[in-house]
């Protein structure tokens, strides 16, 4: 029997006060500090040196005294939809991003290489490449791909984490060629002489995964792949650094199923869970959940369940997000909804009815109305002022659905960062409507609250960039996404990535923003990010992350 291993108690020894050219509080208020006392992994006192020092002689403490100089402290972010597992299993994938590779034979050229440095046998595994982001335009093929091994599988991911590109070894081992039928809510794709092109996208990655990976119709996609134990640990810790680096104090774990809960407790139990996790299980689980009495939040303050986290339809970097009329660039295409309208609504309703917040991936317009549709009719039967149902990545809601979710306490979480890395590709796949993708603008002016999150492995755990991108809506290319009035301020984009995300986890009461009695959770920037030019806040550097009062990444 394994003995309790507590792993919510504060590590912090000492009182600390801490001065800095600014502190920003990201509270109601705005405030502006220069000080910070912290004890026990909480904030005692916050406002000017002279003040805090009174604090520390009021309670009888002698702090030690730490100068950040021209360091600016925010709240440590929380990146409410984060994949930490996933991210760090692809952390030891070959990075195939646009810093890395511009056309398809350098993608060939790094997964070579890597597949050079492998043992025999060992899959070759690259991710991060969106095919318009190619000198090609499109997806590699299974025979370029071929050029990389014969003899091993080969995988390349796409950006949007929704499925990608395999050698022709992979498809024969699974016994798949140009006669096997497409499986529900996924595709093998063929080319116009009816040939496999080593494409596939959503179900079709079953082939991969398991059997537990995509089930449309009972859960959403479980793209994660099976390593052992250790090896999954040794991910994890090398995801967690990575958030640390980018200042992230807190995540939500967007679809945890047993695996990423064993592996969050066999990190506790090993002393190294050095952030804040809230966990959303996967939709699957939801009669399991219900089963056990999961009616509500519960856990501590290092590991949470939050809620049920549903799949409405695919991703639009994937073209895999429902657009029943078809894709501007390929009218053919579709996309798909994981459920029935009404058969979603039923699990909606009897996920609220118990009390759960229900987080649910939708992208287009008719996804969303699914969404809210079901969410409104669950609030009609059990009125809830603060559900909190959120609506993950809610690329392309109308104006009527935006003032209805602000009407139901709807709260979507963004990525703003998907439109930084292939926003242009959103408006060829569906036209001109493309540039409303992420409107944080529109949900201001309604009173909707909005979130701003990575969904790493989607996008590198860069809350500045995210930020940045949610001021500007410029992308990495250059080219600026829509009108003007779809941007927000940075003090908004701040706020998006800290006390909203702490909002949208169940846990603004301790995170979030660095007001007394919270959590002393918070990152030490180069700049100020309210201060600069928009188009420099992501050139800021995070100096420092600090969670509950101890320093736990230092550049």
């Amino acid at each position: 029997m394994r003995k309790l291993t507590p792993f919510d108690r504060s590590a912090q020894t000492a009182p600390v006060l801490l001065t800095a050219h600014a502190i920003h509080a990201a509270d109601a208020a705005a405030t502006t500090a220069t000080a910070m006392l912290t004890d026990r992994g909480r904030i005692l006192a916050i406002g000017t040196p002279a003040e805090c020092e009174a604090a520390a002689e009021r309670g009888g403490l002698s702090p030690e005294r730490i100068d950040l100089g021209d360091g600016v402290v925010v709240p440590g972010f929380v990146d409410a939809h984060a994949h930490p597992l996933m991210f760090g299993q692809m952390m030891s994938w070959v990075d195939c991003g646009p810093e890395k590779a511009g056309s398809i034979p350098e993608i060939v050229a790094l997964l070579k290489a890597a597949a050079a440095d492998l043992p025999e046998g060992r899959p070759v595994r690259g991710y991060g490449y969106e095919q318009r982001n190619l000198a090609e335009k499109r997806h590699p093929t299974r025979f370029e791909l071929d050029e990389v091994a014969a003899d091993r599988e080969v995988y390349l991911m796409n950006a949007s984490g929704h499925g990608g590109v395999v050698n022709s070894h992979t498809l024969t081992v699974n016994g798949v060629d140009r006669d096997t039928p497409n499986p529900d809510g996924g595709e093998f794709f063929r080319d116009a002489e009816g040939e496999l092109t080593g494409e596939l996208s959503d179900a079709a990655c079953n082939i991969l995964t398991g059997v537990h990976g995509v089930k449309i119709g009972h859960h959403g996609p479980n793209f994660h792949l099976a390593d052992e134990p250790e090896e999954h640990l040794r991910q994890l810790d090398a995801a967690t650094q990575r958030f640390l680096a980018g200042g992230v104090t807190s995540i939500g774990d967007a679809q945890v199923t047993r695996r990423e809960f064993d592996m969050y407790l066999r990190l506790a139990e090993a002393g190294r869970l050095e952030l804040r996790v809230s966990m959303y299980l996967l939709s699957h689980l939801l009669d399991e959940a219900l089963e056990m009495g999961l009616v509500g939040q519960f856990g501590n303050a290092h590991l949470s369940f939050a809620g049920i986290k549903f799949y409405a339809d695919g991703t639009l970097g994937g073209w895999t997000a429902y657009f029943p009329d078809g894709y501007v660039g390929d009218p053919c295409r579709t996309g798909q909804l994981y459920h029935e309208p009404a058969e979603y609504a039923g699990l909606i309703r009897k996920a609220h009815a118990a009390g759960l917040q229900t987080a649910t991936h939708a992208q287009s317009p008719t996804a969303i109305e699914m969404v809210v549709s079901a969410i409104e009719a669950a609030l009609a039967e059990h009125p809830d002022a603060d559900a909190r149902h959120r609506i993950e990545h809610c690329g392309l809601p109308t104006p009527e659905q935006i003032e209805r979710m602000a009407a139901s306490g709807i709260r979507p979480v963004n990525q703003t960062q998907h439109y930084f890395n292939w926003g242009e590709g959103v408006e060829e796949a569906i036209g001109t409507p493309g540039e409303r993708f992420n409107p944080l603008g529109e949900f201001e002016r309604a009173g909707v609250s909005f979130t701003i999150s990575s969904d790493a492995p989607v996008a590198e755990p860069i809350p500045l960039e995210a930020i940045q991108t949610a001021v500007t809506r410029v992308t990495r290319r250059g080219h600026k996404l829509g009108p003007d009035d779809l941007r927000v301020s940075a003090l908004a984009a701040l706020r998006a990535h800290t006390i909203e995300g702490a909002v949208s986890i169940g846990r603004e009461d301790d995170l979030g923003s660095l007001e007394v009695g919270k959590y002393a959770d918070f990152a030490v920037l180069s700049g100020d990010p309210l201060a600069v030019p928009a188009e420099e806040i992501s050139a800021i550097t995070v100096r420092e992350t600090w969670v509950d009062g101890v320093r736990r990444h230092r550049v």
